[in-house]
């Protein structure tokens, strides 16, 4: 098995889809249940499950959608003239064969531009050459420098004749793709020879022409122009790199069922380089004798469509030939001159359309190469290996989030290792505290060094209001502000990395953090194989996990096979035990935030640049609406000064309920009312049409006035929880819910203010700032304590007290009972119910201030003998 590409050997898409997606739903089912076993919480568990199944699923699916994506950015290339991209792949599948044959195109596509520049090149220059020397007679002859005699028109003749010819052969060469007619007929090929050879020999170059025919009355059957032609094109190339005095021979031998025509000079000879494009339609086997090459390029395709090949022997290695032949013979390797050699069936089976011969195209052999252990990237025309390339920059991804750091970073995967290593060693079995706080120092500290944008002013202000955040998890005792105050802390890193400021950018940058699990997961392979790559790492992996699995498969027989040895194989074999199970979820769910978090740092999305919303509701169509809603609010109001100058017999005599009870029922649809007023006035300022000055002012005044009855409402929902608390008793629940409205009215205020600004862009930062701050007080402030601060002050003023309710809170109260003006027994009741862990559970990764102070008072009260709780 390939470790780059494991489901390499499988030759359908298929089937490695069924594979990759049993193997995925296999590896979560095993995840999962081992971690139900052991009592990992569904919080823990779950992403640690998802992150594992997807790397085992991303490691099986290595190669398989790679080929594709350098398909793509090769046609982009090849869309702008490119052909140089090469798409090297081991695949046996569908895709795997589409990619060699892409890169066939590619190849034939460059080779076919490149030898077309050449030849046309050639041919202006060839073209060049008689025009000129025409042009230099006719001048001569206009100015009287030359008399028009026998010499001068034969001169001017014969500049014209080698016009004509080369203009007819490149007109033959650009007819194969249409069809060449060709008459077929039977050909003695002797007389064949001895014609072309007389024909040549006309010219007057001082090198001898030898005809060999064996037999002496060898027929075949073939167009006698066509074949005349190709005879001539050897010959005259021949003659020409011949030298004075040298000897040319044209050969005939009959092989079986075939014939070849072999013709040899005495010249220079070839080199493999230029053998190898010797006949290429486009191609140009050098001009030093004179020529362009179109010859040899209309035998080549002369003879491939009487059904054989032509070839070049050289002294050395076999060459390449129009079509795949065998090798050469050793006395041809070893001739010292230039050999062509055509070869033809006897009688072909020959193609006709409407009286034409068929050309044929050219082809590649595109069938599946052995896999090996080695990845194939995207390569260029010279061979070597580009960097494993990013998403399109085409792509709607490529575009909002591209990659801009490919290299691997094997420090940031080290890194977030020792995140997770340090998580798996400090917060299994202990209670949130200082191991709590050392995890999120190392995570935090190492995001905000990888983090280009480290150094700007709003991530020093995300790490000043973070700091106080991640320190609730050693000030105070309760996890849910603790979950929401590092909640928080994550919200203000994401921001700093992505360099947020809008409210939709703010959300973006939040999305993308768990995103980047799946978006980052290129560079974590990249990252993976260059450190395989610097040692034997893969292989000593791989020998390990086969020492393994033998190991347990022949030690468990033997070992259940002999009473002896399995004494000795449970005293050495350690049990794995559940807090074993519990520490690896917490390394893998804490190595995966920390590396998301990594990747978000050094890749961060443009969150900024999300397509905004464009203004198409006309004036009316969100004016009337918005006149409507502000209506209701100024009708709220109203009812609002009736009951407040009504007075509690006004509020009972009409709802038939308390004043106090009123304000219960309707502080949850306030805050739910104060909450879509922001989303209407976001969605009327983005959505709405605005084309004149007057229709600005028109959005302007009914979003402030909608923003300042809010306002009043907002201020109408915070005495109606007080009111409540009065006559109810203070909870953290609806301390916190005060805190939450006095948060939307802040929001409410930022947005009337923003309303008469020329820009937004701060309202996003400012929103998420006060939100820090006020979990900061909500948090850090205690609320614990000032609930039961604020119950035993009501208890002073009226003696109603819910000591079931003061004994449930968290241990951060409990400095406050004991200061309080309770009875001694009342408060020993309380503290000594209200108890929630031992303090011999807690050792230094779990310590925590307010639980160590709760512990310290609470050895203060004896234990009660009999504590009866009231819930008044």
């Amino acid at each position: 098995m390939s470790r780059t590409e494991p489901l390499v050997g499988l030759s359908s898409i298929r089937t490695r889809l069924a594979v990759l997606v049993g193997a995925s739903i296999l590896v979560a089912a095993l995840v999962g249940t081992v971690g139900a076993q052991a009592g990992v919480p569904l919080w823990l568990g779950l992403p640690a499950t998802i992150a594992l199944a997807l790397v085992v699923t991303r490691w099986l699916a290595t190669g398989m959608t790679t080929p594709l994506r350098q398909m793509t950015q090769a046609a982009e290339r090849m869309a702008r003239g490119d052909y140089g991209a090469r798409i090297t792949t081991t695949g046996r599948d569908e895709v795997g064969t589409l990619a060699r044959a892409f890169t066939t195109m590619a190849r034939d596509l460059q080779e076919d531009e490149e030898n077309q520049r050449r030849l046309v090149a050639t041919v202006a220059h060839e073209l060049r050459t008689p025009l000129s020397a025409q042009r230099a007679l006719l001048e001569n002859l206009v100015d009287g420098v030359t008399t028009p005699n026998d010499a001068a028109l034969g001169s001017a003749l014969a500049q014209s004749e080698r016009l004509s010819s080369l203009v007819a052969d490149l007109l033959d060469l650009s007819r194969p793709d249409g069809g060449i007619p060709l008459n077929p007929s039977r050909v003695m090929v002797s007389d064949l020879l001895e014609s072309a050879v007389h024909e040549a020999s006309l010219h007057d170059r001082e090198v001898t022409l030898v005809a060999d025919v064996d037999p002496l009355d060898l027929t075949i059957t073939g167009d006698r122009a066509r074949l005349a032609q190709v005879t001539a094109n050897l010959l005259d190339n021949a003659v020409r790199h011949s030298p004075s005095g040298g000897t040319v021979t044209v050969a005939a031998r009959r092989e079986h069922d075939q014939w070849s025509l072999t013709v040899t000079d005495e010249g220079p000879g070839l080199s493999p380089e230029r053998a190898e494009h010797l006949f290429h339609r486009f191609g140009q086997g050098g001009d030093e004798g004179g020529g362009t090459g179109l010859g040899l390029a209309i035998a080549a395709w002369v003879a491939d469509m009487h059904g054989g090949a032509i070839r070049a022997l050289t002294p050395g290695p076999p060459v390449a030939e129009v079509r795949g032949r065998p090798r050469p013979s050793l006395e041809a390797q070893q001739s010292t001159g230039a050999r062509m050699r055509m070869t033809l069936p006897v009688d072909p089976t020959l193609s006709f359309r409407d009286g034409s011969f068929l050309t044929s195209s050219r082809t590649e052999d595109t069938t599946p190469v052995d896999p090996t252990d080695q990845e194939h990237p995207m390569t260029d025309s010279t061979a070597v290996t580009t960097a494993a390339p990013a998403a399109p920059p085409s792509s709607l991804l490529g575009r909002w989030w591209p990659e801009r750091v490919t290299t691997p970073r094997p420090d940031l995967l080290l890194a977030a290792l020792g995140v997770g290593i340090v998580a798996a060693i400090l917060l299994p079995d202990n209670a949130i505290g200082l191991g709590m706080l050392i995890v999120l120092a190392c995570g935090g500290l190492a995001i905000w060094l990888a983090s280009p944008r480290r150094a700007a002013r709003w991530s020093w202000v995300a790490g000043a209001l973070a700091l106080p955040l991640a320190l609730t998890t050693v000030l105070r005792d309760n996890p849910g502000f603790t979950f929401i105050a590092v909640a928080m802390a994550g919200v203000l890193a994401a921001t700093s990395c992505t360099d947020a400021r809008t409210v939709p950018g703010i959300i973006a940058a939040v999305a993308a953090w768990p995103f980047s699990a799946l978006r980052g997961l290129p560079l974590l392979d990249r990252t993976i194989k260059a450190l395989a790559r610097q040692g034997r790492t893969w292989s000593v992996l791989r020998t390990a996990a086969v020492s393994l699995v033998l190991l347990l498969v022949f030690g468990g027989l033997l070992a259940s096979a002999d009473a002896v040895l399995g004494s000795w194989a449970a005293a050495l074999v350690p049990e794995l035990s559940d807090m074993v199970v519990f520490r690896t979820f917490t390394l893998v769910f804490f190595t995966g935030i920390t590396l998301a978090g990594l990747y978000l740092s050094i890749n961060p999305p443009h969150v900024e640049s999300l397509p905004r919303c464009t203004a198409r509701i006309p004036l009316w169509e969100w004016a009337v609406p918005l006149g409507f809603v502000i209506a209701v609010f100024v009708a709220f109001i109203v009812a609002q000064a009736a009951a407040m100058f009504g007075g509690h017999d006004y509020v009972l005599r009409t709802t038939g309920v308390t004043y106090a009870e009123s304000a219960r029922e309707g502080f949850g649809q306030l805050t739910v009312a104060t909450a879509l007023v922001l989303v209407l006035v976001a969605a009327v300022r983005a959505w709405g049409r605005v084309e004149t000055t007057r229709d600005h002012r028109v959005m302007t005044a009914l979003n402030a006035a909608l923003c300042v009855l809010t306002l009043i409402v907002v201020a109408s929902a915070l005495r109606r929880m007080a009111l409540y608390q009065e006559a109810f008793g203070y909870t953290v629940l609806r301390v916190s819910v005060d805190l939450f409205e006095i948060w939307l009215g802040l929001i409410v205020l930022a947005v009337l203010v923003s309303l008469f600004t020329p820009t937004r862009r701060w309202l996003g930062r400012t929103v998420l700032a006060s939100a820090a701050v006020v979990t900061i007080v909500w948090s850090v402030g205690n609320t614990s304590a000032w609930v039961a601060e604020h119950n035993i002050e009501r208890w002073e003023a009226s003696g109603t007290l819910d000591e079931r309710y003061l004994a449930s809170l968290s241990d951060d109260a409990v400095p406050a009972i004991h200061t309080s003006a309770l009875p001694e027994d009342v408060k020993a009741c309380i503290l000594r119910s209200g108890r929630t862990t031992e303090a011999a559970d807690d050792g230094l990764p779990g310590w925590n201030l307010s639980r160590e102070r709760a512990e310290e008072i609470r050895s203060q009260y004896p234990e009660p003998d009999q504590c009866v709780l009231s819930d008044r």
